[in-house]
């Protein structure tokens, strides 16, 4: 331990719940089930530092291969906040990455911070909330549950930077978490998944060939059951966007998405909803 009584190590999978209240705290609103996917890829990621004994600050740097980390939760209990806690927690998780890249979707006020920590802003996440209107079932969809895994996990890769069928497998098949599909021809063309979270539920992932697909998608997840959702949309796909304000959504909150090195191609204008802000 440090002669100031604060020290950083791996989280036990019991206490990346923790983290998730931290975050719900700060109204980040994640889903009931978060938690529990989340370990299930990195567990050595999660780290948490503690001061006199006690939880003070949080940061995951999920690595996803040899190439690609992800890095979420990073907070600092209030009360502890301007000691140094959160940058010699922030060093540790971007120790745990190596020479990966890593990626972040930041929340405005540290944006600055991490340009200078290397990463430089790729685009602009807005998430929409509200209760949808007008959504129709154009198309018909299937079950997520009846699409062949290897489908599923081949769309994923055309939209994020790494392969990540661990966490695929266990956000489909969470507690609470609900999924659709649509095939055109024997074709995968969108599917997405709804889950429940400390307010509403939330969208995520959307990911569709063309708005039309997106939004029968949509309507299919959310149903004939009423209430608040959350849908995170990439700024420069137009369609995602015009998709939300046209049913309704407005947007409450934005994150920048940020990375500290190159990454694969994404396509970019299929993600009609963002898996999530603390993995990716």
């Amino acid at each position: 331990m440090n002669g100031d009584d604060f020290r950083i190590r791996t989280m036990s999978p019991a206490e990346i719940p923790l983290a998730a209240d931290w975050a719900a705290a700060e109204g980040w609103n994640p889903g009931l089930a978060d938690a529990g996917c989340f370990g299930c890829v990195d567990p050595a990621g999660f780290l948490i530092g503690e001061y006199a004994g006690q939880p003070a600050s949080t940061i995951s740097v999920v690595n996803y291969d040899e190439r690609f980390a992800f890095l979420g939760f990073y907070i600092v209990r209030p009360d502890l906040r301007g000691r140094g806690f959160g940058l010699r927690t922030w060093r540790a998780g971007i120790a745990h990455a190596g020479t990966r890249t890593i990626g972040l979707d930041g929340v405005v006020a540290q944006q600055d911070n991490y340009r200078k920590s290397g990463f430089a802003f790729a685009y602009k996440n807005i998430r929409y909330s509200g209760i949808p209107v007008n959504l129709r079932r154009t198309e018909e969809t299937v079950p997520l549950s009846a699409v062949p895994f290897e489908l599923i996990e081949r769309d994923d890769a055309t939209v994020f930077p790494a392969a990540r069928p661990v966490l695929l497998q266990n956000w489909i098949a969470a507690p609470g978490h609900a999924g659709r599909a649509l095939l055109r021809g024997g074709r995968l063309v969108a599917w997405g998944v709804i889950r429940p979270c400390r307010h509403g539920r939330k969208v995520g992932p959307l990911f569709a060939d063309d708005r039309a697909a997106a939004e029968a998608v949509l309507a299919a997840l959310v149903g004939k059951e009423s209430g608040e959702i959350f849908l995170d949309a990439p700024e420069p796909n137009k369609a995602a966007v015009s998709l939300a304000e046209s049913h309704g959504l407005a947007p409450v909150f934005q994150t920048a998405r940020m990375y500290s090195g190159p990454i694969r191609p994404v396509a970019l204008e299929r993600v009609f909803g963002v898996k999530t802000f603390e993995l990716g």
